[in-house]
């Protein structure tokens, strides 16, 4: 197949291609240059703005895309511009969303209000009612670079890519997604403690039995392959997770095994110890997906097993550190304290 990725260049993007590649199928990524990606040599780049999509349907045209993944839609006017530039071009769009559309999310950050979801959440679960998740009061400055977070939401992507019938959509939400080259270093508050040598690591009791959708990398990129070239994807949402959604101790846990730490985790409760935890918010509202449907559907299987997943990502991990981090993260006097008076 013949597959346009718009993006593709930054976390999980590469991956995606490579994927694409190693599949066989001859990979166009459009994309602005900005950022540089370790991509396959065989990869065609097509360099400019997805909002010059509408102005360039010719030449998106004579590349006959027979389908198209568009890897960073953030806003409403992210996917109409890249919508207006594929209709009548491209075979099918798939677009990445995200956990976060969900009502457990809204209620997990605060913005919305209602009891835990019960159980794991289907693509059938409720959404959030407020627009817009990280909108404040107050607009942020035009040229504040965090200012597209304004604007920022799925579920509006979700719309309208699935609103087209002359552009037949699929939609991908996904987990928590950790492994090499995650900007956000989502296993290092752990590791670090396990790397300076503590012998136990101290969550508070409501953080401990929070738990989430997590994936990695390279296990979502191959997801997001298969759900963009199988044809009964088309008019799907699925939910991409690891099958078993680990509590946060339990993932601490399987953090520490693959990094050969023998420590343990001990939770204490939560008015004696606030911030260890890497998950913000109201820890009460879980936020773990069924990913039953995609498995059932389209025969979708983690190529990579959890624990070689870890040992990869730990890798990464300990030979690229962040270059800065906040150290009032690591009060290591306060978690001794908090332990002790347990």
């Amino acid at each position: 197949m013949r597959i346009l990725v718009i993006g593709g260049t930054r976390f999980i993007g590469p991956y995606v291609v490579r994927h694409l590649v190693e599949n066989g199928h001859e990979v166009t990524v459009y994309h602005r240059g900005q950022t540089q990606a370790q991509l396959p040599p065989q990869v065609h780049h097509l360099y400019g703005d997805r909002y010059d999509l509408p102005a360039r349907r010719d030449e998106i045209a004579r590349l006959a895309p027979d389908a198209a993944i568009d890897m960073f839609a953030f806003t409403e006017a992210d996917a109409r511009a890249t919508v207006a530039g594929l209709t009548g071009i491209a075979g099918r769009l798939t677009v990445i969303s995200s956990a976060d559309v969900y009502a457990a999310f809204g209620r997990l950050i605060g913005i919305e209000s209602g009891p835990p979801e019960p159980g794991l959440l289907t693509e059938e679960s409720p959404l959030r009612q407020r627009i817009y998740p990280y909108r404040g009061d107050t607009p942020r400055a035009p040229d504040d670079p965090h200012r597209w977070r304004d604007d920022y939401d799925k579920i509006l992507v979700e719309r309208v890519v699935m609103s087209d019938p002359a552009l037949p959509g699929t939609v991908l939400r996904l987990p928590i997604v950790y492994g090499p080259g995650d900007t956000q270093h989502r296993l290092f508050p752990y590791l670090k403690r396990m790397d300076d040598g503590r012998r136990v690591i101290v969550l508070d009791e409501i953080a401990a039995r929070w738990r989430g959708a997590r994936g990695y990398v390279e296990n979502v990129a191959a997801a997001i392959a298969l759900a963009a070239t199988d044809p009964r994807a088309a008019g799907r949402v699925y939910n991409v997770a690891e099958p078993e959604p680990l509590s946060e101790a339990d993932w601490v846990r399987a953090i520490g095994r693959a990094a050969g730490w023998d420590g343990e985790v001990v939770t204490v409760p939560p008015e004696r110890l606030r911030g260890v935890s890497t998950i913000p918010g109201d820890l009460t509202h879980n936020l773990a997906m069924d990913t039953t449907r995609i498995r059932q559907e389209l025969g979708y299987v983690e190529p990579i097993p959890q624990e070689e997943a870890l040992r990869r990502t730990i890798a990464w991990e300990r030979a690229n550190p962040p270059a800065e981090y906040d150290p009032a993260r690591f009060d290591y006097d306060a978690e001794d304290a908090a332990l002790a008076a347990s």
